[in-house]
């Protein structure tokens, strides 16, 4: 599975972005698909992901304000992020997992100035 993340830019703080991904493989053959975020000095942490039974499960410090869907027909995700702080900047990176192999996209800089 190849992904390509894109959408991330500077923005200023309360405003929204959306950040897509496009999946090289069908939305179907994916068991988990989402994102994961990595600001400097810090952990990799979830985002949003969805899985295979339509769940979305969501980082304690987006919810409410991000939300993930998808594009069946043009093999894409996003992920659309609202009422965006400061402490959003960070890398984002798109994945997915397939037959328990994790995939990661190639990772989309946004930046949230104050």
């Amino acid at each position: 599975v190849q992904l390509q993340a894109s959408g991330g830019g500077l923005v200023e703080a309360g405003e929204s972005l959306r950040l897509s991904c496009a999946s090289s493989e069908s939305i179907y053959s994916l068991d988990v698909m989402g994102w994961y975020r990595q600001a400097p000095g810090k952990q990799r942490e979830l985002v949003a992901v969805l899985r295979s039974d339509g769940i979305p499960e969501y980082g304690d410090s987006v919810k409410g304000r991000f939300f993930i869907s998808t594009d069946v027909e043009k093999r894409m995700f996003y992920v659309k992020m609202s009422r965006l702080k400061p402490e959003d900047t960070a890398v984002y990176y798109c994945y997915a997992q397939q037959t328990s192999t994790n995939y990661w996209g190639q990772g989309t800089q946004v930046t949230v100035s104050s």
